[in-house]
């Protein structure tokens, strides 16, 4: 299976050649797909840097959002899998086979939950509000996930020709999951590390 990685990014030049490095060493067969959101600081530089280890850059003159940044990546994609890869570094690129082991055994969409494995780093405020919204998703739409908000969502590539994202900003995280589970497809979930 082809793996499509991609990294929406915004004004990350500390992390983003670091992050771009961590996904490239990941044993699978991939693309990395960058998608700049008009960075103003040096991201721009940096990502020119590491071009050599893409496949795809889109570089956006205006910063619009992470939803534009991952709805534009998507129309780059050419994998059977896709991941939703952030450019700081809080979460492991190595934990790709986690996730793609569930996708391997059937799943059509699976989150890497924070709160499943052991976190203790996780901000009081940043948990509480995760427990509200993910609690609120799962009353509206009858599932049991225990982190909505996760920034790794890896899903089929069918299952993305099924999303209709409207969202620009950072509010496409919670569309992306009432859309899955409004057209029927069950998110599974596997523990990954954080870094916050």
């Amino acid at each position: 299976m082809k793996l499509s990685v991609i990294i929406p990014v915004y004004n990350e030049q500390t992390t983003i050649e670091q992050v771009i490095d961590e996904v490239n060493a990941v044993p699978l067969e991939k693309e990395i797909i960058v998608v700049d959101d008009g960075s103003t600081d040096g991201t721009v530089a940096a990502i020119r840097r590491a071009e050599g280890k893409l496949t795809r850059v889109h570089l956006s003159p205006v910063n619009f959002g992470k939803g534009a940044a991952i709805r534009i990546g998507l129309t780059y994609v050419t994998g059977d899998v896709i991941i939703i890869q952030d450019a700081d570094t809080e979460l492991d690129p190595r934990e790709y086979s986690r996730l793609l082991q569930k996708i391997e055994a059937g799943a059509d969409v699976v989150y890497g939950s924070r709160f499943l494995g052991d976190n203790p780093g996780i901000p009081r405020i940043t948990r509480l509000a995760n427990r509200f919204l993910t609690l609120l998703t799962n009353v509206l739409y009858g599932c049991r996930l225990t982190d909505m908000e996760t920034a790794y969502k890896m899903f089929r590539r069918e299952v993305a020709g099924r999303l209709r994202l409207r969202c620009i900003g950072f509010e496409v995280e919670p569309e992306i999951t009432a859309q899955f589970l409004k057209n029927g497809f069950r998110i599974e979930e596997v523990p990954v590390s954080y870094n916050p």
